[in-house]
Order: C-alpha cells, then structure tokens, then sequence
C-alpha cells in the first residue's frame, strides 16, 4: 500500500460551500494541512466543512471543522495547526467564504490505497 502526497488548491471561494477536495474510490486520505487566504481587501469569515458520504452510519454526518472564522484583509490561518483528519471513500472537504471570490484554499493530504 503506497502513500502518496498530494496538493489540491481552490481559488476564489465564494458563500457557497465548495468541494476541494473529494476522496477517490479505493483510497483513504489524511488532511495534513489546510491553509486559507483572504484575498479580499476587506476582513472575511471562512468555513470549513467535512461531508462523510460513506455508507458507514457512524459517520455519515456533515460537519464543521472551523466555522465563521475570522480572515482579516491580506490574512491566511492554517487551519489544521498540526491535527489530522482521516477520510474515508468518498468523503469530502469544503470550503466556503462570506462574501464573493474572497478566500484561496490549499489543502495538503496523503493518500493510501484501501
């Protein structure tokens, strides 16, 4: 079973949630960073949310990892600050921002096969 590091980035994120990133079939990822980036010239919130779309009832729930949190102009906040989250099949990471085209995301991950 192989690791394999990987970047995935979205610029521009508005108010609605936007997948990021989404776990391939037959793999497992781990969020080992995730940063976001005001690139407003006013202050923003962001949220960050996983959507567990797996058949596991346990954890089939959408939930907050940060919500609302404050951006201030020119700002980035990592939001991970050295916690994991482990993903399933299918699971996703969205992001959302308060106003239009107003925060970049850039999430680092490691995947391994199932």
């Amino acid at each position: 079973m192989a690791n394999v590091f990987k970047l995935k980035t979205k610029a521009g994120i508005d108010t609605a949630l936007a997948t990021v990133y989404t776990v391939p079939a037959s793999k497992t990822a781990v969020v080992i960073g995730l940063t976001l980036t005001n690139i407003k010239g006013a202050s923003v919130t962001a949220s960050v949310q996983v959507s567990s779309n797996t058949v596991d009832v346990e954890t089939n729930e959408d939930v907050y990892v940060v919500k609302d949190i404050p951006l201030p102009s020119g700002s980035s906040v990592e939001v991970m600050a050295g916690n994991k989250i482990v993903l399933q099949t299918t699971d996703l990471i969205k992001v959302s921002g308060s106003v239009t085209d107003a925060v970049d995301a850039v999430l680092s991950i490691m995947e391994s096969d199932v």
